[in-house]
C-alpha cells in the first residue's frame, strides 16, 4: 500500500457520509427548535431529555429518508448517469443497494427506540406521528405507488417535515396544541418545501423520462419557478401573523433572513437551470435552517 492509498474503510465511511447529505440534515433540525421554542415560550415548558430525544429521532428520519430515497430512485430509473444533482451512492456504485438498504432499516429502526421513550411521553399521538412519518419517508420514492412519482411528494414534505414536526414536537414538550403553534409551522413547512421545489425544478427533463410524474413535471418549468417564489415569501407574510396573536415583536426577526430569500427568489424567477440550481438548493436549505433558527429564537424571547 502506498502511503497516500486510502484506506477501504475510510472510503466507504466517506461513502455512507455522502448517503447521508448532511446538507439536508438542518430540515430536520429547525421543526423541533420552532416546536420546542414555541412550547417553552407559549406553555412555558421545557424538557431538555424529550428535546434532545426528538431531535435525534427527526435527524434518523432524514437520515433514513434520504437513504430511502437514493435506492427506490435507482431502482425506478430515475437516478441515471444523466443526473443533474450531487451524486447518489446506490446509482454511483459506491454502496450497493443491499446495503442503502440495510442502512434505511438502521436509521429508521434507531428512530423507532427512541420513538418507544417518545411514545411513554406523548402517548397514542406520538405512536401515530411516529409510523405515518416513517412512512412517508419510504412512501415518497418507495412502495407500490411512490408519492413523490405522482405528484404528491410536495404535499408530503409540507405535511410531515414542516406541520407535523413542528406541531409534534410542541405536543410533546407542553402536551397540548396551541392556534399559535400551528401557524408557526406553516412558514417552517412553506420553506421545507421549497427545498423540494427547487430539487424538482432542476430534474424536470431527467424525472420526465423516467416517468417520475412529480408536481413540477406536471405543472412545468414557469409554473414551478413561480410555485418556488410563494412557497420562500410566504413566511415573511407568515410572520406578522404570529406578531398579532401575541407570540411578541420578536418574532420578526425572523424576518432578518429576507434578503438571502430575495436573492434566491431573483435567481430562480431569472432562468437558471440544470446544474446553476444545485448552489440554490443548498442556499435553500440554509435559508430555511436560518428562518427556523431566528423565529425560535424571536419566540423564546
Amino acid at each position: 500500500m502506498t502511503s497516500d492509498a486510502v484506506p477501504a474503510s475510510a472510503l466507504l465511511s466517506r461513502h455512507w457520509i455522502t448517503a447521508i447529505r448532511p446538507l439536508t440534515l438542518p430540515a430536520a433540525v429547525a421543526p423541533v427548535l420552532v416546536g420546542t421554542a414555541a412550547a417553552a415560550s407559549i406553555e412555558d415548558s421545557f424538557r431538555l431529555a424529550i428535546f434532545i430525544a426528538t431531535l435525534a429521532a427527526a435527524i434518523l428520519i432524514q437520515i433514513g429518508t434520504n437513504f430511502a430515497n437514493d435506492v427506490f430512485d435507482f431502482e425506478h430509473g430515475a437516478d441515471t448517469t444523466d443526473r443533474l444533482g450531487p451524486p447518489r451512492v446506490t446509482q454511483s456504485g459506491l454502496i450497493s443497494p443491499e446495503r442503502v438498504r440495510l442502512g434505511t432499516g438502521v436509521a429508521f429502526g434507531g428512530a423507532a427506540a427512541i420513538g418507544v421513550y417518545l411514545i411513554v411521553v406523548g402517548g397514542w399521538p406520538i405512536l401515530a406521528i411516529g409510523v405515518l412519518s416513517i412512512l412517508a419517508g419510504i412512501a415518497y420514492t418507495g412502495g407500490p405507488w411512490p408519492l413523490g412519482y405522482h405528484g404528491l411528494g410536495d404535499v408530503a414534505v409540507f405535511a410531515f417535515f414542516g406541520m407535523t414536526a413542528v406541531i409534534g414536537t410542541y405536543y410533546l414538550q407542553a402536551n397540548a396544541v396551541s392556534a399559535t403553534v400551528v401557524v408557526a409551522a406553516v412558514p417552517v413547512g412553506l420553506l421545507v418545501t421549497a427545498i423540494l421545489v427547487v430539487n424538482n425544478l432542476r430534474d424536470i427533463e431527467t424525472d420526465r423520462r423516467a416517468g417520475k410524474r412529480t408536481l413540477a413535471v406536471r405543472i412545468g418549468d414557469r409554473a414551478t419557478r413561480l410555485q418556488y417564489m410563494l412557497l420562500i415569501l410566504g413566511p415573511y407574510a407568515l410572520t406578522p401573523v404570529l406578531w398579532a396573536m401575541d407570540a411578541g415583536a420578536w418574532v420578526l426577526l425572523a424576518c432578518g433572513s429576507l434578503p438571502i430569500a430575495l436573492i434566491l427568489v431573483r435567481a430562480v424567477l431569472s432562468g437558471t437551470t440544470g446544474r446553476g440550481l444545485n448552489d440554490i438548493l443548498k442556499r435553500t436549505a440554509l435559508l430555511h435552517f436560518a428562518f427556523g433558527g431566528l423565529l425560535a429564537l424571536g419566540l423564546l424571547l
